[in-house]
C-alpha cells in the first residue's frame, strides 16, 4: 500500500478541485450574458446547475460508494469532471456551457467519499487529522480558487478557467489512480435506483424553488409547483426507503440522535457560511459612492476573503489533535462559537477593509472547525460499511444550508436595494440584517451541537450484510 500521507495528500488535493468549482465562474459571473448572448434568468442557471447537481449526485454517489468500491465511483466523478470542463470549455453558447457546469457539479462528492476511505485505510490515530485536513479543503479550495479564477479572467480569454478545470482534474485522476488503494469494504445488494430517482425529483424540486424564488415570485405557481411537489416526492420517497431490504439511504441510520442532530447543525453552518460568501464580497467590490461598499476589484476583494481558507488549513492539524483529546462534539462548538464571535464583530464593526479581514478570519475558525467535526461525528455513530452514505448525506445537508442562504440572503439584499448608476445597490441596513441572519444561523448551528451525545454511538450492521470475507472491488 502507498505511505498514507501520500493517499492523504491526494485525496485532499480532490477536495481542493471540488470546491475550487463552485468559484471558477464567480469573476464571469456578471458578465455571462454579454458572454452568451442571453438573458441574465438564463445565465443564472450556469451557477443554479452545478449546486443542483452537487446536492443529488452526492448521497447517491455515497451509496454507490458503499456498494462497488469507494476508489472506483470517485475516479468515475472525477472523469465526469473533465469531460464538464472540456464541454464548457469548447462551448461558445449557454447551453453547452450549464451541461458542462452541471458534469462539474459531479465531483463535490469526492469529498465524503475521500473521507470514507480515510476510515478503511488509515491507522486509528491519524484519522482525525486526516478528516480535518479532507474537510478544509471545502473551503480554502473555493478562498485560493477566487483569486486564481479572477487572475485568469484578467489577463486571458474567460474559456481558458475550464481549460484549467479540465487540466486538475486528468492529474487528480491520475494521481488517484496511482495512489489511493482498492476498495474492500463493500456492502452487499442491489442498488436502489427507484430510490435514486426519487431523491432526484424531490431534491431537484425542492433546491429549483430555494434558489429561483426571488426572480420568479416566492408565491409564483412554478415556485409553489416545485417546492410543494419536491416536498411530497420527499415525503413518498421517505415511506418508500423504510420498507426495502436495501434502500439507497438507510433512514433509521439517518433517524438516529448523533447523526440527525449532527446533520441539522451542517445545514445551519451551511447557511452561516454561505451567508459570509454571498455579503462578504459584495461589500468589498460595490462602489465607495453607494455608501455600502469599499470600491475594491474583484482580485483584491478574494484577497481580503482568502484568509479564510488558509485559517482552514492550519488549523486542520490541530482539530485532529482536538478531536483525539476531547471528541469531535467540541470541535462543532468551537466552530459555531467562532461563527457566531465573526458576525457579531461584523455588526458591531463593518466600516473599514480590516473589520472584514477580522471577521472572515473568524469565519475561517469556525469553519475549520465545524467542517472538520461533522464527518467525525457522523463516522463514530454508523457502521464502517455506511460511512459513504452517511457522509454524502451529511454533504447534502450542508448544500441544503448553502441553497437556502442564497435564497433568503439574496431575497434580504435585493428587498433592501437602492438605485445607483443605474444598478440596483443593496443598503446598508439590508447587509445588516444579512449579518444578523448569519449569526442566527450559527447560534442554531450550538443550540442543536449542544444536544449531540458526546461519545461513539455505532450500532451493528444491519444483518442484512454478509458475515464471510468481502471480495476484492475494482
Amino acid at each position: 500500500m502507498p505511505p498514507q500521507g501520500a493517499i492523504v495528500a491526494v485525496l485532499a488535493l480532490a477536495g481542493l478541485c471540488s470546491s475550487f468549482m463552485f468559484t471558477l465562474v464567480v469573476p464571469i459571473q456578471s458578465k455571462l450574458p454579454e458572454l452568451l448572448q442571453a438573458p441574465r434568468e438564463d445565465t443564472a442557471w450556469v451557477v443554479t446547475a452545478t449546486l443542483l447537481a452537487a446536492a443529488v449526485i452526492t448521497p447517491i454517489a455515497g451509496r454507490l460508494g458503499d456498494m462497488y468500491g469507494k476508489r472506483r465511483i470517485v475516479l468515475a466523478l472525477i472523469a465526469i469532471m473533465v469531460v464538464g470542463s472540456v464541454v464548457a470549455a469548447v462551448s461558445h453558447g449557454i447551453i453547452g456551457i450549464i451541461v458542462g457546469r452541471t458534469l462539474q457539479g459531479a465531483i463535490v462528492g469526492v469529498v465524503p467519499l475521500g473521507i470514507s476511505i480515510l476510515r478503511d485505510v488509515l491507522h486509528e490515530r491519524r484519522i482525525d487529522s486526516a478528516i480535518a485536513l479532507i474537510s478544509a479543503t471545502l473551503g480554502v479550495g473555493g478562498a485560493i480558487g477566487l483569486p486564481i479564477s479572477a487572475l485568469i479572467t484578467e489577463r486571458s480569454d474567460w474559456h481558458v478557467l475550464f481549460w484549467v478545470a479540465a487540466s486538475l482534474g486528468a492529474v487528480v485522476f491520475g494521481l488517484v489512480l496511482w495512489i489511493v488503494p482498492v476498495s474492500v469494504l463493500c456492502t452487499a445488494g442491489r442498488f436502489d435506483f427507484v430510490g435514486a430517482a426519487g431523491l432526484t425529483v424531490g431534491l431537484v424540486g425542492v433546491l429549483l424553488a430555494f434558489s429561483r424564488g426571488n426572480e420568479w415570485g416566492w408565491l409564483s405557481a412554478p415556485v409553489l409547483a416545485l417546492g410543494i411537489g419536491g416536498l411530497l416526492v420527499l415525503v413518498l420517497w421517505g415511506w418508500f426507503e423504510l420498507r426495502i431490504t436495501d434502500p439507497l439511504l438507510d433512514l433509521r441510520v439517518a433517524a438516529r440522535r448523533p447523526v440527525l442532530l449532527t446533520n441539522l447543525a451542517s445545514l445551519a453552518m451551511g447557511f452561516a457560511l454561505f451567508a459570509s460568501n454571498v455579503i462578504y464580497p459584495q461589500m468589498l467590490e460595490l462602489p465607495v459612492e453607494s455608501g455600502s461598499g469599499f470600491g475594491l476589484s474583484l482580485l483584491a476583494a478574494s484577497l481580503v476573503v482568502m484568509p479564510s481558507g488558509l485559517v482552514m488549513m492550519v488549523l486542520s492539524p490541530l482539530s485532529g489533535r482536538l478531536s483525539n483529546l476531547f471528541g469531535p462534539r467540541l470541535l462543532l462548538l468551537l466552530g459555531a462559537i467562532s461563527l457566531i464571535a465573526a458576525y457579531a464583530f461584523t455588526i458591531a464593526w463593518h466600516s473599514a477593509v480590516w473589520h472584514l479581514v477580522v471577521a472572515n478570519v473568524l469565519v475561517g475558525f469556525g469553519i475549520g472547525f465545524g467542517y472538520a467535526a461533522m464527518p467525525m461525528l457522523i463516522m463514530r455513530s454508523v457502521p464502517a460499511n455506511e460511512t459513504g452514505a452517511s457522509n454524502g448525506l451529511n454533504a447534502l445537508f450542508r448544500s441544503l444550508g448553502t441553497s437556502i442562504a442564497s435564497a433568503i440572503v439574496g431575497a434580504v439584499l435585493a428587498t433592501g436595494s437602492v438605485t445607483f448608476g443605474g444598478a440596483q445597490i443593496p443598503t446598508p441596513d439590508a447587509f445588516l440584517v444579512s449579518f444578523v441572519l448569519g449569526g442566527a444561523a450559527a447560534v442554531l448551528a450550538l443550540i442543536v451541537a449542544l444536544f449531540i451525545p458526546r461519545g461513539p454511538t455505532v450500532e451493528e450492521p444491519r444483518p442484512s450484510l454478509p458475515t464471510g470475507p468481502l471480495p476484492r472491488i475494482d
